[in-house]
């Protein structure tokens, strides 16, 4: 590509033609791009080889469409960063299909900064979306920048935590950044760009259709140099990004959970394929090496709790029975040997001084606050 201003409207409009022509995609683009071929040439003489509809866009492109692209970007803090942009990600350029425009809302200069991505269950234990919390804060008070998909869940705990933190957070989406989804997220989303950048690459107008999830996956890790998966079903479109990731010869980490847990078997999966088995925030420090030394750098530790008022015996033996798994009232009931109303008065207690949180089909589960 020739060296031109990446910031000139005109220059802009063809980048943004590209990206809107149907049955191109990034592929296509950047196959024609690594041959040599400039936009201005690509939008002037689009290749034989590309499909019809293509070819006759970027010959009566939609002025529309493309007007209200750049109209956006001409609002504060909004940005679109092309690939010969100084501002695009030198990580996310080195994938095998970076996206050739990135839609920037916030401060583009995170995107420069070193990541970590966090992802999982968009319907959490407590106590998963807890950890997500809590590893998010120590992680970003460690120097890394969170980064995750803006989706209910783990993905949202990981972005409260970095900004609970005081940190950036990076929020890659799946829609065009005139829009957020899921809709409630608005809050956080303003506070993501007030604080960080929300990132897509897909032009105004663009509704969450299920085909984009996927490509927003591969940006997500593109963007980070690994992958941390907090709960995660077998299916789950958490362990689609861990897998770009690994093709990405990005790190992939998981956080074990109970095997009785069904949001804890796509991690153990992970874990048997070779991601890296994670207890607290410091191991994926470790794990990445050289940024451990950033941890010790800026004053990071594990966050800790208060000490807990002391229990007596009587919840001390409920925490016992009820063990390290998720257990129902009923089976409580039975391990102990006390009635289900002294029961389900001590799991009130407990749950409120923390020691226990609510699972999944009237079960209880035990944090890790020591009695």
């Amino acid at each position: 590509m020739t060296a031109q201003d990446p910031q000139d409207p005109d220059r802009l409009r063809l980048w943004l033609s590209l990206l809107r022509a149907p049955g191109l995609g990034p592929a296509r683009i950047n196959a024609a791009l690594a041959e040599g071929r400039d936009p201005d040439r690509l939008v002037a003489e689009p290749p034989s080889e590309w499909p019809d509809s293509a070819r006759d866009f970027l010959r009566h492109p939609d002025a529309a469409a493309l007007d209200a692209d750049l109209e956006w970007a001409a609002g504060p803090d909004r940005h679109i960063l092309t690939l010969e942009h100084p501002a695009y990600p030198r990580l996310m350029a080195e994938i095998p299909d970076p996206p050739p425009l990135l839609f920037v809302q916030g401060d583009p200069a995170v995107l420069g900064r070193l990541q970590l991505a966090m992802v999982g269950s968009r319907n959490p234990t407590e106590g998963g979306a807890r950890t997500a919390r809590d590893f998010a804060a120590f992680l970003a008070r460690a120097g890394l920048v969170i980064t995750s998909g803006l989706a209910l869940g783990i993905d949202a705990a990981a972005h409260e935590g970095a900004l609970a933190a005081g940190r950036p957070t990076v929020a890659v989406t799946g829609t065009g950044l005139d829009r957020v989804y899921p809709a409630r997220h608005h809050p956080l989303a303003h506070a993501i760009a007030a604080q960080g950048a929300l990132v897509s690459e897909f032009p105004t107008g663009t509704p969450p259709r299920p085909e984009n999830f996927p490509r927003r996956n591969r940006i997500i890790s593109g963007l980070s140099l690994g992958v941390l998966v907090v709960e995660a079903a077998v299916r789950s479109g958490s362990l689609i990004t861990a897998r770009l990731a690994a093709e990405q010869g990005r790190e992939v980490f998981a956080i074990p959970g109970s095997i009785h847990n069904p949001l804890a078997r796509g991690c153990h999966a992970l874990i048997r394929q070779g991601a890296k088995l994670v207890e607290t925030a410091a191991d994926v420090l470790e794990e990445l090496g050289p940024l451990a030394g950033v941890a010790a750098e800026t004053g990071a530790a594990e966050p800790t709790e208060a000490a807990p008022p002391a229990l007596d015996a009587d919840h001390l033996g409920l925490l016992e029975s009820l063990g390290w798994d998720a257990v129902s009232v009923d089976e409580l009931v039975r391990r102990s040997g006390l009635t289900a109303e002294a029961v389900s008065s001590m799991l009130l207690i407990l749950e409120l001084e923390g020691y226990v949180v609510p699972a999944p089909g009237g079960r209880y589960a035990r944090t890790d606050k020591r009695g």
